[in-house]
């Protein structure tokens, strides 16, 4: 013990947690780097802080604590096979259990549940009532399984957001109120909301005088009421998401699973079995099979149509419970009615009307790619839900970008001006509490209006730009967008659009700037030609603030609108001057608006492809399979677009660059070109090694690997393309850079962290090198140059034989790799086997640990 005590001249030392000296039974030790009062501690008082403080390392030098294991004495110098394997059987079974437990949890959640949802769904829509009576024998037949599977984590999807919305629906009736017409002479709304939907409980439970048991100054519930409510939230807080999916090593999960089941039988037959049967009547009463079996899309069509009648029917009842005075039945009537609103409309907002636009997208630009209406059919008849699901992403992003364009534009006009068009930057504004509180009127009016708004966009930005082009210049329509004969270089192109050219465009800034800056522009120079400024872009600063227009407020739409959607007056309206012939000026501004967006919209389709098409006449230089370098090859126009918007991006920010430093004079210029040469220099350097060697060394070296001993055969010569192998680098860099970021922290990981947060503006060029280029580029070097020495001048030296060289020469790169990879295989096996004795003799016979010191005195004298 006195060798971990100091001499006694150093006996007044204390610990600097209990600040007790030190005993012969408790010595004190100093674990750390630190000095003075605070170098000694204990080590119980050390093992207590580290357990409440969660840290291995002293809060004040960061210096990690060590401890030395101390071991019966009775242990051996080598442990006893049967200790080893007895370990070594624990662990296995200890696994074993594991793997078990985690492939029932896996089987249930992923194959049992979309597995029942799939036949129960497949049962209730045979139409059949023997299928339903046979559910119990279907559940156990083997045939198409993993089909069946596939298509129930579809359903399991659709009724788990089914659940969702009902939930999420109910917390905005909670908190936002239903319709006028629904809280109408309703005193007790709360409560019969409840009947429908789940309640919460309240805060504090008193005893009124009925006997029934509330809420009040947070006392506990009478002990002789079972309230279920507390019951079940206190099952929630035991609930956690652990238990609930079965990761917690227990078998309760199989409960869950049940409900799981149960729920989603009850959704299916709630929300699709009996919608779908309703409007299958409604749809045969009506004789319309023939017409809704022509859309490909029976199911669904039944679906809505069963939704919309059970809105009416709805409605209708809603109707006579309100003439026979049934307040309860009226609330949950109406209620009902609300969902099946809610829900009819999020469909046609979020699902019908972009579908339209894209259509509409489509359609109007047939001649731009030279298809015709009949083709378009015909690729939905092959496809239907292929072809559906493309037009509706194309109309979900054009209608985000509309309304981008819209909060964009609100930056630069005056307020009031677009008060045809909502603001989705309004605090107030909430799309779920406008299709809850508003009537299907107005709905039905803002789609129509929403409808016309994004068709006649869409024939200004793309029909009339089209006609108007092949008019003009008719040689240049319509656009290539056939894949290209030679699917190497289609896929190398493919990749260096997606890996270089638009991550650079998309995570620039400064295109809504010069966006922004282009749209004031315009709207200067129209509102001096029309004399409209004031109702344009306002009067400014310069003129007194005005309390209300000085035009009648009754031709005053915009106010007013603006009025009613702010549900408090127009707060955000700027008023402005009215000049004389209004409506004349307005209508001028229409005209060139929509001659603005027609020009623009011609431009943008024209000059960046024919940028494209110009820069890409020189690229067959560059490919081997062109026949001729003066032939240029039927290249995508996709290729031809983000070349020239690269291009045209490149020269508007030099542009922008130049008309800033300009002003600043010609010092400034030439200290700034030389700053910014120095940079480009170095981004250069960084974008030839990073982007350039690195990448064509790691798809060379994987095509050698993988591609060449198995795609080619011997008796054939592999043929390289650097150009594929470069771009096919791109991307296997950019995932291997993925999975490095996201493993343990080493030396290569930091380099590359460091690399990006400097960005090329703080490059550090000789750091890059040091630590991230050669090192990996000295690697996959030897990769490449190692085996092949040793294919073609080592083993010519041994074999003779042609066929064996040339089987080695082929296999060679893939043999080295699997010996490597069996190689660090086997050194894992080993570490985790030392894990493991180590595990099992600390088991055995560990009855200790004994702090240990730091050595200041050599750490001073190796300093001095």
């Amino acid at each position: 013990m006195m060798d971990n005590m100091d001499d006694p001249s150093q006996g007044a030392d204390i610990c600097r947690v209990c600040r007790s000296e030190g005993m012969p039974e408790r010595p004190l030790f100093h674990p750390c780097i630190c000095t003075g009062s605070i170098k000694y501690i204990h080590q119980e008082c050390l093992v207590q802080w580290m357990r409440y403080s969660r840290k291995e390392y002293c809060e004040l030098c960061s210096y990690r604590f060590s401890f030395t294991p101390i071991y019966a004495p009775d242990m051996p110098r080598r442990l006893p096979i049967k200790d080893v394997a007895a370990g070594i059987t624990s662990s296995v079974l200890t696994g074993i259990k594991y793997w078990l437990h985690f492939t029932l949890v896996g089987l249930a959640w992923l194959c049992v549940v979309p597995f029942t949802a799939c036949r129960i769904y497949r049962s209730l829509f045979n139409g059949s009532f023997d299928a339903v009576m046979s559910l119990p024998l279907d559940m156990w037949s083997s045939k198409n399984i993993s089909g069946d599977i596939f298509h129930g984590c579809f359903v399991v999807t659709c009724t788990l957001f089914a659940f969702i919305g009902l939930i999420w629906l109910r917390e905005q009736i909670l908190h936002g109120g239903g319709p006028d017409w629904l809280e109408r002479d309703e005193p007790n709304n709360q409560q019969q909301l409840n009947v429908l939907l789940p309640p919460i409980p309240e805060e504090n439970p008193v005893e009124e005088a009925d006997g029934e048991v509330r809420q009040e100054n947070g006392n506990q519930v009478d002990e002789g009421h079972w309230n279920p409510i507390d019951w079940g939230d206190r099952a929630a807080e035991d609930l956690t998401w652990e238990r609930l999916l079965g990761l917690d090593g227990s078998l309760v999960f199989l409960e869950h699973v049940f409900w799981v089941v149960s729920m989603n039988a009850l959704f299916i037959l709630v929300f699709a079995f009996c919608p779908y049967q309703m409007g299958n009547l409604a749809i045969t009463a009506m004789a319309l099979q023939d017409k809704v079996a022509a859309s490909h899309f029976e199911g669904l069509v039944t679906t809505l149509c069963g939704y919309c009648l059970i809105g009416m029917c709805l409605l209708i009842m809603h109707t006579f419970a309100t003439i026979i005075g049934f307040r309860r039945s009226k609330r949950i009537i109406g209620l009902s009615y609300i969902v099946v609103k809610v829900s009819l409309l999020s469909v046609v907002e979020i699902g019908v009307l972009p579908l339209v636009c894209g259509w509409w997208l489509d359609i109007c630009s047939l001649s731009m790619f030279d298809t015709s209406f009949k083709d378009r059919l015909a690729s939905f008849r092959l496809a239907p839900g292929t072809s559906m699901f493309i037009h509706w992403l194309v109309g979900m992003v054009y209608v985000y970008y509309f309304a981008s364009f819209v909060l964009l534009l609100r930056e630069v006009v005056r307020p009031g001006v677009l008060w045809f068009l909502r603001n989705l930057n309004d605090p107030d504004f909430s799309p779920i509490q406008e299709l809850i509180q508003q009537g299907m009127l107005q709905h039905g009016r803002r789609l129509i209006a929403s409808a016309m708004i994004f068709g006649t966009a869409v024939f200004l930005v793309v029909w009339l730009p089209i006609r108007i082009l092949k008019f003009i210049w008719p040689s240049f329509l319509p656009y290539n967008v056939t894949l290209h004969s030679d699917s190497v270089n289609e896929l190398s192109m493919e990749l260096l659009l997606l890996q270089v050219v638009l991550p650079a465009l998309l995570e620039q800034t400064h295109t809504r700037n010069w966006l922004k800056m282009g749209i004031r522009f315009w709207c200067l120079i129209v509102s001096h030609l029309l004399g409209i400024k004031s109702y344009l872009l306002g009067d400014g600063e310069e003129l007194p603030p005005v309390v209300a227009p000085i035009h009648p407020p009754a031709a005053d739409l915009g106010a007013a609108h603006e009025g009613l959607l702010r549900r408090g007056g127009p707060v955000g309206f700027r008023p402005y001057t009215r000049p004389t012939n209004f409506a004349i000026r307005l209508i001028a501004l229409l005209v060139l608006v929509a001659l603005s967006v027609v020009v623009i919209s011609l431009s943008i389709i024209t000059i960046p492809v024919w940028l494209g098409r110009l820069a890409m006449s020189f690229w067959p230089a560059l490919l081997p399979s062109a026949p001729e370098p003066s032939q240029l090859p039927n290249i995508h126009e996709l290729y031809t677009a983000a070349c020239g918007t690269y291009i045209c991006w490149l020269s508007v920010r030099a542009v922008c660059f130049i008309a800033g430093w300009l002003p600043e004079g010609r010092t400034v210029v030439i200290n700034r070109l030389k700053f910014w040469l120095k940079i480009s220099s170095k981004a250069m350097v960084a974008f030839i090694v990073l982007l350039g060697i690195i990448p064509f060394l790691f798809g060379l070296l994987l095509e050698l690997v993988m591609v060449v001993p198995f795609r080619v055969p011997l008796h054939q010569t592999p043929v390289l393309w650097a150009w594929q192998d470069w771009a096919l680098g791109v991307l296997y860099m950019k995932i291997a850079c993925a999975i490095t970021l996201m493993g343990p922290d080493w030396s290569l990981r930091r380099a590359i962290e460091r690399t990006y947060r400097d960005g090329f503006m703080r490059l550090d060029l000789k750091l890059m090198m040091q630590d991230l280029a050669i090192p990996v580029i000295a690697v996959l070097s030897l990769f490449l140059a190692v085996p092949y020495v040793i294919a073609y001048s080592v083993i010519p030296l041994i074999v003779n034989n042609h066929s064996t060289r040339l089987l080695i020469a082929r296999r060679i790169y893939p043999a080295l790799m699997l010996t490597m990879a069996i190689a660090k295989g086997m050194m894992m096996q080993v570490r985790q086997f030392k894990r493991l004795y180590e595990h099992i003799k600390n088991d055995k016979y560990l009855v200790g640990r004994r702090l240990v010191n730091y050595n200041h005195t050599s750490s001073v004298s190796g300093q001095n």
